[in-house]
């Protein structure tokens, strides 16, 4: 069955107020982006989005779901969800406030935006809300389909975030500007973890 303009508009627009909201994967951007530049945040980027995508196709084929059905699999996705929030959350309140220091000596790598999505619950229970409510239905094409509207989005929404970081270098130009920020930004993440943790 052919999509509508309707369908992909609803897409558009799950995938970008899901993707342009701010949360842990968006801080992180952003203070990449302020640390190391826009384009050396897009590794961080890609593995972001890649991660998000390969949730979503497994909700899509049913696979998320069985597993978040195992006893104790979401407890333990959580678990160490909360404690990479954490560490990244660290790293930055004890950085130096030097625009080439924060979140670790080099800029997050491909593996480290794909596994904090991986390590968010909420992430998959996002991606099998997305897949549930636009996915399902119309067969492996729209399954496919949406992943890749969603892969378009989240790349475009991320990688605001880590431009946007890039643009405060120039407003942030001392160290101890920097530090506050570096500091206000650990706030976030580690407020995101109790939140995590409290399973909210």
């Amino acid at each position: 069955m052919p999509m509508s303009l309707a369908l992909y508009l609803s897409m558009s627009s799950f995938a970008l107020a899901a993707s342009i909201s701010p949360g842990p994967v968006n801080i992180v951007a952003l203070t990449t982006g302020l640390h190391h530049g826009f384009r050396a945040s897009l590794r961080h980027v890609t593995g972001a989005t890649v991660g998000f995508t390969a949730l979503l196709l497994l909700g899509g084929f049913g696979i998320a779901e069985v597993l978040l059905r195992w006893p104790g699999a979401t407890r333990l996705i959580g678990g160490a969800g909360v404690a990479f929030l954490l560490y990244l959350a660290w790293n930055l309140w004890v950085s130096d406030g030097r625009t080439s220091a924060g979140l670790a000596t080099q800029p997050p790598s491909i593996a480290a935006g794909f596994t904090q999505q991986w390590l968010n619950p909420k992430a998959w229970i996002a991606a099998i809300a997305g897949m549930g409510a636009f996915g399902t239905g119309g067969g492996t094409l729209r399954i496919c389909l949406f992943a890749a509207l969603y892969f378009a989005i989240c790349y475009a929404s991320i990688a605001a975030w880590a431009y946007a970081g890039a643009r405060l270098r120039h407003y942030l130009d001392d160290a101890r500007r920097v530090r506050a920020f570096n500091r206000a930004m650990a706030a976030l993440l580690a407020l995101s973890a109790a939140y995590l943790a409290l399973g909210g």
